[in-house]
């Protein structure tokens, strides 16, 4: 038996690109695909436009929720539906390549463990245009594999809408952490512990960028970016055994009081210094 993927598509305030993520997924040349469809509350007529679509698409899931309760919730939520012995995490203004999910369970099965597999992407503009590719600032020979706990807290390298998990995944860390902002960060430190990660060096994704979007706000200095990130390095230190691993948490920490620095967030620089002494105990 074909091993299924089950894919959660994250929408809010997508309506302008929601369709063509969905399209990807219908697309996709590997035939054992469950959608599951979470509007997180979205205002801007998401849901009609996700309703119309999934009423020539029978199967799909729909979860519509009235309010919006964040990502991380969001995920969840459709993550529960899932019957699937992959799981990926689709935000509805991203695209799958239809060969992504064939690709990705081809590698999958021939390493035969479970884990997170990640791809090369390019980014494209709201327009659709393509602005680069993860691959111009992380070569192949660049990125880590297998154990890559010590180098997911130094550094960043994975492109988040490429991830595959393996259900064992998701369901040792009983999905991802709702009382944070964003998901990534908290998951590749989490999984990275227990589980190998694996790359396949093609582009199989195109991610959005967009000036609104979760991941521009790390660089405006928003509350709830902010304490997610300082909770995540705290995690990291919990999670840090070696003296290798808590020198790349104390290279971490560093990194982001740097980062505050910049944009004069003081009382942040002043949380990250505590934290990086607390790493030397």
């Amino acid at each position: 038996m074909m091993p299924r993927v089950t894919v959660v598509c994250v929408c809010f305030q997508h309506s302008r690109f929601i369709r063509e993520a969905l399209q990807s997924v219908a697309d996709q040349t590997y035939p054992e695909v469950e959608l599951i469809v979470v509007d997180d509350g979205s205002t801007d007529g998401s849901a009609a436009i996700i309703r119309a679509w999934a009423a020539n698409h029978p199967g799909v899931k729909l979860v519509l929720k009235p309010e919006n309760r964040g990502y991380c919730a969001a995920f969840n939520s459709g993550r529960r539906l899932g019957t699937g012995d992959f799981f990926i995490d689709l935000a509805g203004d991203d695209i799958l390549l239809p060969n992504r999910i064939a690709k990705g369970i081809a590698a999958f099965t021939e390493t035969g463990k479970p884990g997170i597999q990640f791809t090369d992407a390019c980014y494209i503009s709201a327009s659709g245009t393509i602005l680069s590719t993860h691959s111009d600032r992380f070569p192949s020979g660049q990125v880590p594999q297998g154990n890559v706990f010590t180098e997911v807290v130094r550094r960043y390298f994975i492109c988040s809408p490429t991830m595959m998990m393996s259900r064992a995944v998701l369901e040792h860390l009983q999905g991802y952490d709702e009382t944070l902002q964003y998901e990534d960060f908290d998951l590749w430190v989490r999984a990275a512990r227990v589980f190998p990660f694996y790359y396949l060096p093609d582009v199989l994704v195109k991610k959005r960028v967009l000036a609104g979007s979760l991941s521009a706000q790390q660089f405006r200095g928003e509350a709830e970016h902010n304490r997610t990130t300082y909770r995540v390095c705290e995690k990291a230190l919990a999670l840090a055994e070696t003296l290798t691993e808590k020198n790349a948490v104390r290279y971490r920490v560093l990194y982001e009081a740097r980062q505050r620095a910049r944009s004069f967030q003081w009382a942040w620089v002043a949380r990250y210094a505590l934290l990086w002494l607390r790493t030397w105990t």
